[in-house]
């Protein structure tokens, strides 16, 4: 798995196919993909220009999927994997991540896809009585027919993880997390590192676009950061 990749959350579906050719241009390998951020079939129009111009082949990619919150009973795993790779034209992912370990209510492809986090109307979070040994069985079945080389979790606690790793055939090879000088996870890297993860961050400058940092007196957004900068 390269060192550094480019996340594509936020990025919009009229730049998708650009940023993501662009990326391969400069060097870029890992892009990491999900169903939630409503671009998979711009970003895989990106990706297959970029082939198709010989900037790169396919096997020097290296690309993160992720399993939305609605497909995480065992009968829908796969039928999201599916709009996954059909949407980035491709015929496995590198690393198959569960985006978050909170199962909500199945949603149909023909009522709204992505689903996103809550329901038609906008309103309720809708959760699913899924437990998650059924969701990561389903997760193996996907790393067994060789569909997905790797398999992983993100946004999971330290508890979550300890019981996830008591029952695991396969076990997660990575563990995806907000990591940023705000937001350091000590006890909770050292824990994956010592079980054998690897670990992914992301927003490494931190949420404040969107107010999930705190912001008191003193803050200083990290892009604005005197040590940032000096770094830079």
């Amino acid at each position: 798995m390269p060192t550094v990749g480019m996340g594509l959350w936020k990025v919009s579906k009229d730049m998708a196919a650009d940023h993501v050719y662009n990326a391969v241009k400069l060097g870029y390998r890992l892009f990491d993909s999900t169903t939630d951020y409503g671009n998979e079939h711009e970003v895989g129009m990106g990706l297959q220009c970029a082939i198709a111009d010989g900037l790169v082949k396919h096997e020097e990619l290296f690309i993160t999927g992720k399993l939305w919150n609605t497909f995480h009973a065992c009968e829908h795993v796969k039928e999201n994997f599916q709009c996954n790779i059909d949407d980035l034209g491709i015929d496995y992912i590198d690393l198959y991540l569960v985006h978050f370990p909170v199962a909500l209510k199945y949603v149909p492809q023909s009522e709204r896809y992505p689903p996103e986090w809550r329901d038609s109307g906008g309103g309720l979070v809708v959760p699913a009585k899924v437990p998650f040994h059924e969701t990561w069985e389903a997760m193996e079945a996907l790393y067994n027919d060789r569909l997905a080389k790797n398999i992983g979790i993100s946004n999971m606690s330290d508890a979550m993880l300890y019981d996830l790793l008591s029952y695991a055939k396969v076990r997660p090879a990575v563990l995806q997390v907000e990591l940023h000088p705000y937001l350091h996870c000590k006890q909770l890297i050292e824990l994956v590192q010592t079980e054998g993860l690897a670990v992914t961050a992301y927003s490494l400058m931190g949420y404040h676009e969107i107010n999930m940092v705190l912001s008191g007196p003193h803050f200083m957004p990290l892009l604005k950061h005197n040590k940032i900068a000096d770094i830079a």
